[in-house]
């Protein structure tokens, strides 16, 4: 059987991609900052799928400790999927450098930091697969997501590298820009329905794309479409633009 881990499994989208992967007979590793909120997830996926899991202490933050984690991990899991990241208020992250570099540590030093550990294991053992979900934002930098898209810039590049580098290796590095997502973090933000996903559409598409072996993957396909507009207006207009 195979198995899966989920870094960042506490997130609405951690527990939509650990009940899908579950039921398609996964044993899954759930691991976050505070394990303990996971144990009706824990329940409530052995129940429902008959499957094993487990609970896993992991803070995004702690660097040193990433390569004793993932080694300690039994099995070594056969999916890493990163879904872990932050999104603080813009103006107060512009204005206050604490905030600014948590959401960079996460959203990206984080995420290589133990990518890199993941990736090392899989290269060695010439499979597996890595999952990170970036984000839309992270396609063009913009005023009004100035550290959040940054963070995801540089957290795409990494993914894209990454594959590059596994992808000899037989290790398979997919990328996912999911776009609006109806989530806590997302909660207090006024979102257009029509181009918004729900966690569960989100993990169902990750998973046939896991399955397909996707390299980039937009959640909603019109997404692609946006920010390559997005991307190819003249920066001379786009500098003056309010987004």
């Amino acid at each position: 059987m195979s198995t899966v881990l989920i870094l960042g499994a506490t997130s609405d989208i951690g527990m939509a991609l650990a009940k899908k992967f579950a039921s398609q007979k996964f044993d899954v590793q759930l691991a976050a900052r505070r394990p303990e909120l996971l144990e009706p997830l824990q329940s409530d996926i052995s129940i429902r799928y008959g499957i094993t899991s487990t609970l896993h202490a992991f803070d995004a933050l702690k660097y040193g400790e990433h390569a004793s984690f993932f080694n300690s991990l039994s099995p070594c899991p056969d999916v890493t999927v990163s879904v872990f990241g932050i999104l603080d208020e813009e103006d107060l992250a512009f204005d206050d450098w604490f905030v600014a570099e948590r959401m960079i540590n996460t959203n990206y030093s984080g995420a290589v930091s133990i990518l890199n550990q993941v990736a090392r294991s899989y290269i060695s053992r010439q499979r597996g697969t890595i999952i990170g979900i970036s984000s839309v934002a992270g396609d063009r930098g913009r005023a009004s997501k100035l550290i959040y898209a940054s963070s995801k810039a540089g957290f795409t590049a990494y993914l894209a590298g990454l594959r590059n580098k596994c992808f000899k290796e037989n290790v398979h590095v997919m990328t996912v820009q999911p776009g609006f997502v109806y989530t806590k973090m997302t909660e207090n933000l006024s979102l257009p329905r029509p181009i918004t996903s729900t966690p569960e559409e989100v993990a169902g598409i990750i998973y046939k794309a896991y399955q397909k072996k996707k390299n980039v993957v937009y959640v909603k396909w019109f997404w692609r479409y946006i920010m390559l507009i997005i991307k190819n207006i003249p920066e001379f207009q786009f500098k003056k633009m309010k987004l």
